[in-house]
């Protein structure tokens, strides 16, 4: 007599959304948000199509869940780190900025600002809840430092609004540059490098007694 097969493997029905959305993430980096199929990130995740509508709705739902969960903590914590701008403005700046490239923009969550503004016209809806969400609450923290900054005297008087699209446009874009075209620029410049010239060129900028040859600041720890 055979030996009895072992019952399947039941995942966790708690760890489903977790392997849903990071699937999802996979997949909308990789084909696009139009283009991606949600049978594949069920696929991805082990999970069957209607296990996934179980607990997605749709794939605007999908989207909107994987920026809640990925990054709009990142932009809590953020600014939690411009409330204490007050005792260093120029490095609570230098360390958001490398924050966001690290946690951000050098991962497959570097991603998701470029795949809302590719669609942004097809769907209205997911474009505005990243802007509110993510792109609003960004510029006011970085806008924080900025004023915390000139008020002290640390940064020349500047319109604060803009910091945050000075700080981290270059770098959304040097992203994309890097994802279009790694196949052809053979010149193109290491992102670390990239990053570190553009944080020296910010602060330089923006402080009122810069030295091109001083080092950066150096940013407290998380």
């Amino acid at each position: 007599m055979s030996a009895p097969q072992p019952a399947p493997r039941q995942r966790r029905k708690e760890a489903r959304p977790g392997e849903l959305l990071a699937a999802a993430l996979d997949v909308f980096v990789e084909k696009g948000f139009a283009a991606a199929r949600l049978d594949e990130i069920a696929q991805r995740a082990g999970v069957s199509k209607g296990t996934l509508y179980l607990y997605f709705e749709s794939k605007e739902a999908l989207l909107k869940a994987v920026v809640q969960e990925s990054m709009v903590p990142l932009i809590a914590e953020g600014e939690d780190l411009a409330a204490q701008a007050a005792s260093d403005p120029a490095a609570t700046l230098q360390h958001l900025v490398t924050r966001w490239w690290r946690e951000i923009g050098s991962t497959k969550l570097g991603g998701i600002p470029k795949l809302v503004m590719a669609e942004a016209g097809n769907f209205p809806e997911v474009a505005q809840f990243f802007f509110e969400n993510v792109v609003l609450r960004g510029q006011a923290l970085f806008r924080r430092v900025a004023e915390t900054g000139i008020a002290q005297g640390v940064f020349r008087p500047c319109e604060p609004m803009l910091i945050c699209d000075l700080a981290i446009k270059p770098l959304i874009f040097n992203h994309m540059w890097c994802q279009s075209f790694a196949h052809c620029d053979t010149s193109a410049i290491d992102p670390e490098v990239y990053l570190h010239a553009h944080l020296d060129v910010l602060l330089n900028g923006l402080l009122t007694h810069p030295h091109p040859t001083s080092p950066l600041p150096e940013h407290p720890q998380k």
